[in-house]
């Protein structure tokens, strides 16, 4: 696999317009030519007898037990509000409102 060359990178860093300074595309070129080369050593393994899988380590509920506790009274939840409105905090409208 040929590796980019630096007009190569200029080129994507055009496409994404990016406004990359000289010594950065040549700092890019190293970094995305070492991207493909690792690339091409992982396309080289034998993965035929590997089954295919979404996850590559097994998931665990990490969240805390839900445990019932005393929480705010209303007045204590309201009472920090820049505006109210009965047992309501009034929050400026963001869709069509007034």
């Amino acid at each position: 696999m040929s590796g980019l060359s630096r007009s190569d990178v200029e080129h994507v860093a055009h496409l994404a317009r990016l406004g990359l300074a000289p010594d950065e595309i040549e700092r890019l070129q190293g970094e995305l030519n070492h991207i493909l080369e690792q690339y091409a050593a992982l396309a080289r393994l034998e993965t035929d007898a590997i089954p295919p899988t979404a996850q590559t380590i097994e998931l665990e509920n990490i969240l805390r037990d839900d445990v019932v506790r005393p929480s705010l009274s209303q007045a204590d939840a309201l009472a920090n509000a820049v505006a109210t409105e009965g047992p309501f905090i009034v929050v400026p409208a963001i869709i069509g409102g007034s």
